[in-house]
């Protein structure tokens, strides 16, 4: 156990930094989560990414960096992958890309396989930091494995306190909700639904994405049970019982403890919301209800992490 993790300030980006160097774990910002950050060249200080969230080791990691230079030293990159990096990049898009032979990536970020996970973070602070440690973050959000995802500083710090070096508190993540994952087997496939819209994948790809239909993990937020809550959620409610705390979305007149993912019905509005409302409700009721919530845009994401913090 670490006696003490520190809260640093976006000021405090050198010494993070230097806590990376050194093996240590960092926890920062993200337009999507906040991230559990390692150096991806370290099999120890990965390893300590796996014990800290008690991870198990069959999930692969996301590596971060800092712009497409930078993806290059450690993947290939496809042409349709390209394309949609050019158009997403940096943003809340994940790509799963082969594995350069001298990328120098711990074999436990890739939990053994021949791909990476990459992504180009746009939040501010997380760019500052990659810059600043000039080499490849591995960054599983900053959570004990299967729980909530955490969109502040204190989520971090009420899951993983005590077993991790620092965190950057740079206040609450814009979309809330962990990144859109696409691989590439005979075109591209959808492996994760998540910030960025499938909608807008299809502009830029001219078509609908495949579908996922590996039955084996190849990507990280696959594992059916995922983003669990300690309280019993009901999906798809039109009203809570008795018992029941109220995930609402839109107006509603119910007298349950309740918090509105988006009183306007905003999927946008109801992604940022989306854990910060389920970790604040998780405290104060043993079952939530959850209104039913539309499957278009966000709302495919949305659902897809209810439907895993219920199973």
């Amino acid at each position: 156990m670490i006696s003490n993790t520190q809260r640093l300030s976006p000021k405090d980006i050198p010494a993070a930094a230097a806590m990376l160097r050194s093996g240590e774990l960092v926890a920062f910002p993200t337009e999507t989560v906040y991230g559990l950050g390692a150096d991806a060249r370290n099999d120890r200080a990965v390893a300590g990414i796996f014990a800290a969230k008690s991870r198990p080791q069959f999930n692969p990691l996301i590596v971060h960096v800092a712009n497409l230079a930078a993806v290059e030293e450690i993947a290939e990159i496809p042409s349709q992958a390209r394309s949609l990096a050019a158009a997403f990049w940096p943003g809340p898009l994940t790509l799963v890309l082969p594995t350069r032979a001298d990328s120098g990536l711990s074999d436990l970020v890739t939990a053994g396989l021949d791909t990476v996970a990459v992504r180009i973070p746009f939040n501010p602070i997380a760019q500052r930091l990659l810059q600043e440690f000039n080499g490849p973050v591995a960054a599983p959000s900053a959570n004990p494995s299967g729980k909530i995802s955490p969109t502040t500083a204190g989520h971090v710090l009420d899951g993983l306190s005590g077993k991790i070096a620092a965190v950057i508190d740079g206040g609450h993540c814009d979309v809330g909700l962990e990144s859109t994952i696409v691989g590439f087997d005979n075109g591209p496939v959808l492996l994760r639904a998540g910030g960025l819209p499938v909608e807008l994948l299809n502009a830029v790809l001219r078509r609908e994405i495949g579908q996922n239909t590996a039955t084996s993990i190849s990507a990280p937020g696959q594992l059916k049970s995922h983003y669990a809550p300690k309280a019993m959620l009901r999906l798809n409610a039109e009203a809570p019982e008795p018992n029941e705390a109220w995930l609402a979305f839109g107006p509603h007149s119910f007298n349950a403890p309740s918090l509105n993912l988006s009183q306007t019905r905003d999927l946008t509005e109801a992604a940022a919301n989306l854990f910060a409302h389920l970790h604040a409700l998780d405290k104060i009721a043993a079952r939530i209800a959850v209104a039913p919530i539309p499957t278009t845009g966000l709302g495919l994401a949305i659902n897809d992490r209810l439907e895993r913090a219920a199973s």
